[in-house]
């Protein structure tokens, strides 16, 4: 099983951040503008789910497994791989926040799709939320 892992530092505040990335239904506008165009929380029994829209046209559906105020940590997975499982952490550090990202997948030969759209997807986060502090 692939294991990807991104850090970032962020400068501005835990709670900020943390308040941007639990709005699960706004990524597109809250989170990852430009990166993500829409988002969408689907009807249905069980965990949420949010689709999707990335601008380059990708959609996937995700089940939202936890959002854990006390720990600021996101848990989801992407319906549509063999297996998934993203976890988003935000952490205190000096003059703002580390934003760690873990995804775990199946099938392994994803890893070179993903990798790089969670490292731009850190980038673009890391702008705009650095941009909306200023």
């Amino acid at each position: 099983m692939a294991s990807i892992h991104h850090d970032i530092f962020i400068a501005a505040s835990p709670e900020s951040i943390w308040s941007a990335v639990r709005a699960v239904e706004r990524l597109h506008d809250l989170l990852v503008p430009g990166f993500v165009a829409a988002t969408e929380m689907l009807d249905g029994d069980g965990a949420p789910v949010r689709r999707v829209t990335f601008a380059k046209g990708h959609v996937v559906d995700e089940a939202i497994v936890s959002v854990d105020d006390d720990r600021r940590r996101l848990v989801w997975t992407v319906t549509q791989f063999e297996h998934h499982n993203g976890v988003l952490t935000v952490t205190e550090a000096e003059g703002g926040a580390s934003v760690s990202w873990t995804a775990d997948l199946l099938p392994d030969a994803l890893a070179g799709q993903v990798s790089p759209m969670m490292a731009q997807g850190l980038a673009i986060m890391k702008a705009h939320l650095e941009g909306a502090k200023a």
